[in-house]
């Protein structure tokens, strides 16, 4: 039996998060409270006499209609409502991969799936966006790693941590990476919508091929991680063996959570949502990055095309880990390290939130950066 593998990252924001007084860590911007959400005095009480019983355990329809709609060709039956993404990785993971099975991965990336692979008995093989080529994607690397074995190339578009968005050549490269050996492709696409330097919305890769398993939820672009819906959109008797995953773990999301998402799903609100992520986003980046230029030598930072997060190098003898936790018990202030992501010498730090408290934070990483 393998060794089991903790999520490091999670690991940490669950015991840091709630407990320091600056918060970088989050990936997200700034959320949004309920009567930021619902603001029709009509629909509030349609809220207040909802039914505390479980929703369809799929995902209200409704609610998947709304998501079908942002993905060309789908259909509520491609839908399932999962609690976060973080259940639609697991279960999807769960479903078309088997021990033995081998996965080629993006990295860096968010570290979930590459530990439910170790956690799994699966093989994982890396290809990388490369930092010396602005985070651009190695296709070359991607070619000669995947094989015959490979049933499944993960990829995140936008990218986490480093907010590279994949250009289309790169995306048909992927696409045709897969199709060459018949492979799934799981798109992670939680970013999309959280463009930090157009209004266009990245393209998801749904509809480019048929074996696509695209997900995505509320916190990234919307600002609503508390509401923990997430989705997974892939061909429909997929769907349903994940579906039936999902009875094994959580049964279903929540009828308030279900339908909170509707309403944040529909056209009017949804544009409102998505605007409001890119405000915070394009507000908050040049704060950060006039920052990181304030610290000359020791940071370098290659932009992010989207997210309010950024991956920032930097130049100091210390571990990244080891840099976290001395901002955590030194000076009341999370950030990502990382080794998180298999990057020591690097940070994510997220810059979507109130500009006094964001300059707060920094004012206090900046007090650590300058004591070593």
């Amino acid at each position: 039996m393998t060794t089991f593998q903790p999520f490091d990252m999670e690991r940490m924001m669950s015991r840091y998060e709630n407990a320091v007084e600056y918060n970088l860590s989050e990936s997200g911007v700034h959320p949004v409270s309920i009567r930021g959400l619902v603001d029709d005095p009509a629909v509030i009480e349609g809220l207040l006499d909802a039914e505390l019983n479980y929703p369809q355990t799929n995902g209200i329809i409704e609610l998947r209609e709304r998501i079908a709609a942002l993905y060309p060709g789908a259909t509520p039956d491609n839908v399932l409502v999962t609690v976060g993404c973080a259940e639609a990785n697991y279960i999807t993971c769960q479903t078309v991969l088997t021990a033995g099975d081998e996965m080629v991965m993006m990295l860096p990336n968010y570290m979930q799936i590459w530990g439910i692979a170790h956690n799994s008995g699966i093989q994982l093989s890396p290809f990388h966006l490369v930092a010396e080529k602005g985070w651009a994607p190695d296709l070359d690397e991607l070619n000669a790693i995947v094989s015959e074995r490979t049933r499944l190339i993960a990829v995140c578009n936008p990218n986490n941590p480093t907010g590279y968005i994949l250009s289309e050549a790169e995306m048909d490269g992927i696409v045709a990476a897969a199709e060459r050996v018949g492979a799934w492709l799981l798109a992670d696409e939680v970013y999309s919508g959280a463009e930090r330097l157009t209004d266009t919305q990245t393209p998801s890769f749904w509809g480019r091929y048929d074996p696509v398993l695209a997900l995505g939820r509320l916190r990234q672009a919307y600002g609503l991680p508390g509401l923990r819906i997430g989705w997974v959109v892939a061909p429909p008797d997929t769907v349903d063996d994940i579906w039936a995953r999902h009875e094994y773990t959580t049964i279903s999301t929540t009828v308030l959570s279900n339908q909170l998402a509707a309403i944040a799903l529909g056209p009017a609100v949804r544009s409102r949502l998505v605007q409001r992520t890119r405000d915070y986003i394009r507000r908050g980046f040049p704060i950060l990055d006039e920052w990181l230029k304030s610290h000359p030598g020791v940071f370098n930072l290659i932009p992010s095309q989207a997210a309010a997060i950024a991956f920032a190098r930097y130049e100091l003898d210390i571990n990244s880990t080891q840099l976290m936790e001395r901002l955590v018990q030194e000076k009341s202030v999370l950030i990502v390290p990382g080794d998180h992501f298999g990057m020591d010498h690097y940070l994510r730090i997220s810059f979507g939130l109130p500009h006094d408290y964001l300059r707060a934070g920094l004012d206090r990483i900046h007090e650590l950066v300058a004591e070593l």
